[in-house]
Order: structure tokens, then C-alpha cells, then sequence
């Protein structure tokens, strides 16, 4: 036989308060002022009775669907890229702690003006957060401006939306100027996405600005559009190789695209790190196994997601956040693609045990 639902009623009668009560508690309602021993007597016996709370209720009571939406810009995203899932772990940890449902959706055009704020005419979701946000989403700033709760994973163009983020053009500056000091003046870069999307734009700034810096003239001709995936890299690596066959470096936009190179140029016959060196960005669990281990930029996903979602709770609860832009702490990880000697390599870079996200 199918065991019935514990009720609320069950659950005040045995705490001894009112059904009231119970619902405010256990749905978590704001401004109600239930002392704190009486909450907590609340919550062990719906815990001690193995209480579900129906999400219908909990919208009634609390005037929230409990449910935010990860909006992700481009739906390839979710095929190729293994930078998304750890941050997707990241945020559905901290959303199943504060009581939220995580609702992913994929944009294929973010462009179309009912891409995804349907969700939000409909209050079928609390909040946003938004992975790589594109410069011509023009929706996007609209929603930040009437103060709907969003959190973006990157910048948005032409507004000041709450943010957690890594500064792109500082790290890519940096790993380019690294490859610098090894002695390369024909470095390369293969963008991570098309030129839509802002963080394409932040990491291409930051490898021209290390070229201008150190002397080198930029050349865009030097830069080739990567489109998420590894065989988009291995693509733009071919067309590179064929046009600038004196490139000695490459500066990938991610990691993903980094993999890809790695195998053109494998197929090309050129030897990495000897005949080129490649660095990229992310610093995937992967990244230390791919031959030669990948030198690259290590941002947090998993962290990424988990403040994002802290920042996007306390948005939707009325809590004054303690930071509304949140920069996350990325660092440069040498390994053996960049040529780097050994005694420059990051300590514990290779060791699997060491660097992995919590």
C-alpha cells in the first residue's frame, strides 16, 4: 500500500502550534515572526515525520515559485562545453540548500524577444542567472533595469547588473604576457566563441593589449573564431596554421578549444610544446591529462555557480547582498604546453589530487 502524505495539520498537532504556523515555517515565508524555538521544534518534527512540502503550497504562502532559471546563451553549449556542468553542480548545490529548484534553459537566439522572459512574465521562475551573456541581447538589460532578480556569470552590456565573474581581460593578458617572457613573438589566438558573446571580446582585448605592451604589433589576422566545441578549435587551428605558419604560440579561449588545437596540430606534425606552445583557459578537471598537460587559466566553475546562486537568493529573499559584484580568485597553472622550464611550473599543477574544485 502507497503510504499517505504527512499533512500539515498532522505536523502542528504534533508540535503543538497552529496549521498557521507550521506553513509559514515550513514554507519559509518572509517577514513572519515566529521565535526561533518554535521554528526549530517545527522543522524537527516535520523532519521526524517525513514531511514533503507541495510546491504549490509553498507558491501560495510565499507569493515565489522556488524555482530560478539558468539561462545558458547558446544551446551547443550544453553539448560541448565542460565548463557548464561544474557550475550547474555548483549552483544546484547552493539552490537545493536554500529551498530552490534549478530550471535550465538553452537560448538558441537570444535575439528573439520572447527568448526567455516568457518565463518571467509567467512567474514560473524567482531569478536568472545568465551564462555568457551576449552584446546583442537586448532584453537582458531591460529586466536588470525593472529590478528583476538576475545574476549574470560574466558582464552585461549597457547595464550593472549583481555579477559574479572572473576578469577576462586581466587573466588572458596575463597568460599571453607569460608566453612572452618565454620568447614568443607570434602568438596566436583562437577565440572560444564567436564575436557576439562578451567574454570573447574580454579575452581578445587581453591578449592585444599584452602584444601592444611588450612591442608586438597585433594583427587580426592572428586571431581565428573558435565556436564552442573541440572540432571548432581543431578547425580554426588548421585555418590559422595555413595562413600564419610561423605562429610558435597559441592562446586558446578555453580549454575545450585548447583540446582541439592540440589535435591539429598533432596532425600537422607539429610538436607541442616544442614547436608550439599552447595555453588555455578554465583549467578543466581534464586539463592536466591532455598530452603535453595544458598550461591555462584556472577560474572556479564550481564556485562560479555556488556564488551566483548565494548572490541570486538573497536577490529574490530582499537581503541586501555584501557584494553585488562578486570577482572570483583565477590564477595562471603552468604545465608542460607552454614549454615553461620545470622549476616555473605550478606546484602540484600535474598532481590529479591537488586543484580540483570542492
Amino acid at each position: 500500500m502507497t503510504k499517505s502524505r504527512v499533512t500539515l495539520k498532522q505536523v502542528a498537532e504534533r508540535a503543538g502550534v497552529s496549521v498557521t504556523t507550521v506553513s509559514l515555517v515550513l514554507n519559509r515565508a518572509p517577514g513572519s515572526s515566529i521565535g526561533a524555538s518554535t521554528r526549530a521544534r517545527v522543522l524537527a518534527v516535520a523532519e521526524s515525520l517525513g514531511y514533503v512540502a507541495s510546491a504549490a503550497a509553498r507558491t501560495l504562502v510565499s507569493g515565489r515559485a522556488q524555482t530560478v532559471g539558468l539561462i545558458i546563451c547558446h544551446a551547443e553549449h550544453l553539448v560541448v562545453d565542460a565548463y557548464i556542468p561544474q557550475t550547474l553542480y555548483g549552483v544546484n548545490r547552493v539552490a537545493h540548500a536554500r529551498g530552490f529548484r534549478v530550471l535550465v534553459e538553452a537560448v538558441e537566439d537570444v535575439t528573439r524577444p520572447d527568448a526567455y522572459h516568457e518565463l518571467v512574465r509567467a512567474k514560473q521562475i524567482d531569478g536568472l542567472i545568465v551564462l555568457n551573456p551576449r552584446r546583442d541581447d537586448e532584453r537582458l538589460p531591460e529586466l536588470v533595469r525593472e529590478g528583476f532578480p538576475i545574476v549574470a556569470l560574466g558582464t552585461i552590456a549597457g547595464c550593472d547588473p549583481a555579477m559574479v565573474y572572473a576578469a577576462d581581460d586581466e587573466l588572458a593578458r596575463e597568460a599571453v604576457e607569460h608566453l612572452l617572457r618565454l620568447g614568443h613573438l607570434r602568438i596566436g589566438h583562437v577565440t572560444f566563441a564567436p564575436d557576439a558573446y562578451l567574454a570573447t571580446d574580454a579575452r581578445r582585448a587581453g591578449y592585444r593589449t599584452a602584444l601592444l605592451r611588450a612591442g608586438v604589433t597585433y594583427d587580426a589576422r592572428d586571431v581565428a573564431l573558435g565556436n564552442f566545441s573541440a572540432a571548432s578549435g581543431a578547425a580554426a587551428t588548421r585555418a590559422l596554421l595555413e595562413l600564419r605558419p610561423d605562429l610558435t604560440a597559441i592562446f586558446c579561449g578555453n580549454d575545450t578549444i585548447a583540446l582541439g588545437a592540440l589535435a591539429a596540430l598533432a596532425e600537422a606534425g607539429r610538436r607541442v610544446p616544442d614547436d608550439m606552445a599552447v595555453v588555455g583557459y578554465d583549467d578543466l578537471p581534464t586539463a592536466r591529462y591532455f598530452v603535453p598537460a595544458l598550461t591555462t587559466v584556472a577560474v572556479p566553475a564550481v564556485e562560479h555557480g555556488s556564488r551566483a546562486m548565494e548572490l541570486l537568493a538573497d536577490l529574490i529573499e530582499g537581503r541586501t547582498p555584501l557584494e553585488r559584484r562578486v570577482r572570483l580568485d583565477a590564477r595562471l597553472v603552468i604545465r608542460r604546453s607552454c614549454g615553461a622550464p620545470e622549476t616555473w611550473r605550478t606546484p602540484g599543477g600535474d598532481d590529479p589530487g591537488v586543484d580540483q574544485p570542492a
